[in-house]
């Protein structure tokens, strides 16, 4: 298979940091047991991963090319396992918010680079969606990995031996740095611009065209509601079936593993189906289970439980939401991204992490506010207003895409 070297290394680089930058949700649960700290405060955990994020996207992503896109991820790597490292001799509050901020920024490295490489490797528009889907798929596999990774080092009899997991991760991306240190692959030689003050022109001027307005409405609307979810739904299960913090977490991996099939179907289906009709149908499903199974999911009496096994039915049903929005966030990103010039997917590439991140931090801190002020019962219901704004956004901008070709003139 042509490619097979790079493509492993993204495949692995892309597992690692899901579960370093998805594991927000299992420390905010850990911080409010651990550290001593209430909702709103261990939310912040969100802005110190996604902020970083938006920023280090936004300065660098337009003229990542110049750098390198090997290089840059190996930065992100080496990063990382210093942050992991951090996290580990620290074990407090302000060294998870040293972790996720060095995280965040790394993953902004990794996700401009990766993104952009996506194209240099494929060669047609079905190519790159199918490999953008599944690559997103794999992410999801590394979240839910994490739901059951770091459940296996607590222990009753010691708060503190969750902390230990760091020292895996630093390995695993010791691991990844190596693959990809060793991993030789052409990078192309387009750049956006003629120098690095055009290369940010080149970014200033996408923002400019309708379609990439709407498209980036897509995107934050999107994360917010993903990320809001998957950062509370430990802390929903805790409160809400009062399960012991280990089963929690796990129960949260079910919303991943719904995430990755979804996503990774989402590449197989599209080679069929037009990506517009898609995303409407999978939306509106959304809406209705969070209409009508959640409330279910809360009503459900619970006994004494000591594992997932010990737990009713319908307490599976709510996290098998994330099958059905799975699919909007690879399938938008690469059907803008296939239709521009290869040398304008770093500054797009740059433009969807920044406001992903931030509806990541929105959707969060939103959550967290209202699982504090309105309780863990009602905070999820509220997930249904980006949602209606996410499908009238994808509507406008499957119009716009059609009034002329890839919604971009000459």
């Amino acid at each position: 298979m042509k490619n097979i070297g790079i493509k492993i290394s993204l495949y692995l680089n892309y597992f690692v940091f899901a579960i370093l930058l998805n594991s927000v949700g299992i420390v905010i649960l850990k911080s409010l047991e651990n550290f001593g700290v209430d909702e709103v405060q261990a939310s912040s955990l969100e802005w110190f991963k996604d902020i970083p994020i938006a920023i280090v996207s936004f300065v660098i992503a337009s003229f990542l090319p110049r750098i390198g896109y090997k290089k840059t991820m190996l930065i992100g790597l080496f990063l990382s396992t210093l942050a992991c490292l951090v996290m580990y001799f620290g074990n407090s509050f302000w060294s998870a918010k040293i972790l996720f901020a060095s995280v965040g920024v790394s993953f902004a490295l990794i996700k401009v680079s990766v993104y952009s490489v996506i194209g240099l490797v494929t060669n047609s528009t079905q190519e790159h969606n199918s490999f953008m889907s599944s690559i997103e798929g794999v992410f999801m596999v590394g979240i839910a990995l994490a739901y059951f990774l770091f459940p296996a080092f607590n222990s009753n009899s010691n708060p503190d031996a969750w902390i230990n997991v760091y020292i895996l991760l630093a390995i695993l991306t010791l691991v990844s740095f190596a693959l990809l240190y060793f991993t030789k692959f052409d990078e192309g030689h387009e750049i956006p611009g003629v120098d690095l003050i055009d290369d940010v022109k080149q970014m200033m001027l996408l923002c400019a065209k309708l379609l990439i307005l709407i498209f980036i409405c897509c995107a934050f609307l999107f994360v917010m509601v993903e990320q809001g979810i998957m950062t509370w739904l430990p802390t929903f299960y805790k409160r809400v079936l009062e399960l012991p913090p280990n089963v929690s977490i796990m129960m949260s991996s079910i919303f991943a593993l719904s995430l990755a099939v979804g996503r990774i179907g989402a590449g197989i289906i599209s080679k069929h189906i037009k990506w517009v009709y898609i995303l409407i149908f999978c939306i509106i499903i959304a809406m209705i289970m969070v209409i009508f199974v959640l409330p279910k999911t809360i009503e459900v009496e619970v006994s004494a439980i000591e594992s997932i096994f010990d737990i009713p039915l319908i307490g599976f049903a709510f996290p098998i939401v994330g099958l059905f929005i799975a699919p909007i966030y690879p399938l938008l990103n690469s059907s803008v991204l296939s239709a521009l010039p290869k040398k304008l997917h770093s500054p797009m590439t740059g433009l969807i992490v920044v406001f992903s991140a931030l509806g990541g931090t929105t959707g969060s801190t939103i959550i967290g506010w209202l699982f504090k002020n309105l309780g863990a019962e009602k905070a999820f219901f509220y997930t249904l207003i980006p949602m209606v704004l996410l499908l009238i956004s994808i509507v406008i901008l499957y119009k716009l895409t059609k009034q002329t070709k890839y919604g971009f003139t000459n």
